[in-house]
């Protein structure tokens, strides 16, 4: 079941900043809706839809939401049917207790492509959304997946003691606590680089940046975060560790995105030197070539995806 995105609204909304090429109103968005089904155990997810072509379905990151994609979705609706899912406890989601852990996401997408017909798509993860993906090739396979990409998510955010200083880099862990790494990130008390060791949100802002403001300034207005809903599932994502799913299960031409700012940008090499068929794509630090690299230049990133999405494998 879809609707318009200004029905579910029952407004427009306008955007700070008046850019070239990207949306300065919701109604801008034309053919923009908003879709919802339920889950096998009762949750009422949602989804945001545009456009005609290929599917393309975007899985975003822990605390992001559609809102935040406005203007990828506004730049790609033209050559793609493309899909953003707000997954339990994000955006316009249902705030649950439950589920809240990689594999119930992974499958609550595996329910999203069974509810939308989705026979084949590509498939675009960033940050925990990666996490998500590979949870979902772990339980369900590639078969419906035409083209993977990946923005910048470590295989395993946690570090054992008993890694090589190698396995931890290729790994792209960053923590040995996952408590600590929580609390940080709520700001309830204060850790050294031993116990967690990012610069993740000094890049979590809006300088230079004015599509990212707008996308922000959307979220904000229509899908504030509900920060007690988004903790609950941290834990079990920070302890996953995907690196046999990268080895062995991927099996599709694969994209991975990064830049030269993110703490685990070697990750994301290792990444692409060890799943078949794949290439990497590494912004530089004067093109926000960081952890929100795909937000903050949108014009840029689209290019390349479509360019990576059509060509011939």
């Amino acid at each position: 079941m879809t609707i318009s995105a200004l029905d579910f609204f029952k407004r427009d909304v306008t955007l700070p900043n008046q850019l070239d090429g990207l949306p300065h109103k919701l109604s801008d968005v034309t053919g923009l809706q908003i879709g919802s089904f339920k889950t096998n155990d009762g949750v009422s997810l949602n989804y945001w839809k545009a456009g005609s072509g290929e599917p393309l379905v975007f899985v975003p990151g822990w605390s992001s939401n559609g809102a935040e994609y406005i203007n990828l979705i506004h730049l790609l609706k033209d050559k793609f049917t493309v899909y953003v899912l707000d997954q339990r406890n994000h955006g316009l989601s249902d705030k649950v207790k439950f589920g809240n852990r990689i594999s119930r996401f992974a499958m609550d997408l595996h329910e999203f492509f069974n509810a939308e017909n989705i026979e084949k798509a590509h498939l675009c993860g960033w940050s925990m959304g990666c996490s998500v993906i590979w949870g979902y090739v772990d339980l369900f396979g590639t078969s419906r997946v035409k083209k993977f990409v990946f923005i910048d998510e470590a295989p395993s955010i946690y570090c054992h003691s008993n890694w090589t200083e190698e396995e931890r880099i290729n790994a792209g862990a960053f923590t040995t606590s996952a408590e600590m790494m929580i609390d940080m990130y709520y700001g309830r008390g204060t850790c050294n680089m031993l116990q967690v060791n990012t610069d993740l949100f000094n890049f979590y802002n809006t300088i230079d940046a004015p599509a990212f403001e707008n996308s922000m300034a959307l979220c904000d207005q229509v899908c504030p975060h509900d920060k007690d809903a988004l903790e609950q599932v941290l834990f079990d994502h920070i302890l996953n560790d995907w690196r046999d799913v990268l080895i062995n299960k991927i099996d599709k031409p694969t994209l991975v995105v990064s830049g030269e700012h993110s703490n685990w940008v070697e990750s994301q090499r290792w990444i692409a030197q060890t799943v078949p068929n794949s290439e990497d794509l590494i912004y530089g630090k004067h093109e926000h070539g960081d952890h929100f690299l795909h937000l903050k230049m949108p014009q840029k990133f689209t290019g390349e995806l479509t360019e990576f999405l059509n060509r011939m494998s």
